[in-house]
């Protein structure tokens, strides 16, 4: 809060001088400070399910180069091959519950933060309005890296559990 607070005060998001009453202020500092937190929590929360995604996207990496009857999907000169956003498309085909984020953007802001930033690293205009646009650009460049065309990994014939911890 009080990283968000310096935020709401360093970006002069309230007008001072046109404001109400001090306590009035206060009030509106406050609550710009708390949705500033809220939007830092949900950016956490879909880094860290888009980090659990990529980590599952490896693991597969690993059981496919090592099982004869998977390894041809994932190799580029074979044709068509399954890139990595196919097991993005995977998750999507299999109705997988996303904790209310989208799969590409949990994906994009995992893809663009190597790590989770801190709130201070943001400022207002990032949290409320540039978030989505940069994680679906991180998202559709990332997609995009696979040489096309692309196959999709049929839904019916793999089994996705999601562990809950």
């Amino acid at each position: 809060m009080e990283m968000a607070n310096r935020i709401v005060d360093s970006e002069d998001l309230i007008d001072a001088a046109h404001s109400a009453p001090s306590l009035d202020l206060d009030r509106r500092r406050m609550d710009l400070a708390l949705n500033l937190v809220d939007e830092y929590y949900a950016i956490l929360g879909a880094w860290s399910w888009g980090d659990s995604i990529l980590e599952w996207i490896r693991q597969c990496e690993i059981t496919f180069e090592t099982s004869p009857g998977l390894r041809p999907l994932l190799k580029h000169d074979v044709w068509p091959h399954a890139g990595r956003s196919s097991f993005v498309q995977l998750l999507e085909d299999k109705h997988i519950d996303s904790h209310h984020c989208p799969l590409e953007r949990a994906v994009g802001l995992c893809l663009t933060f190597r790590q989770p930033p801190p709130i201070g690293c943001f400022s207002n205009q990032f949290l409320f309005y540039l978030k989505n646009h940069l994680a679906q650009t991180a998202y559709h460049t990332w997609t995009q890296m696979s040489p096309g065309p692309l196959s999709s990994l049929p839904p019916e014939r793999f089994g996705v559990q999601v562990v809950e911890m």
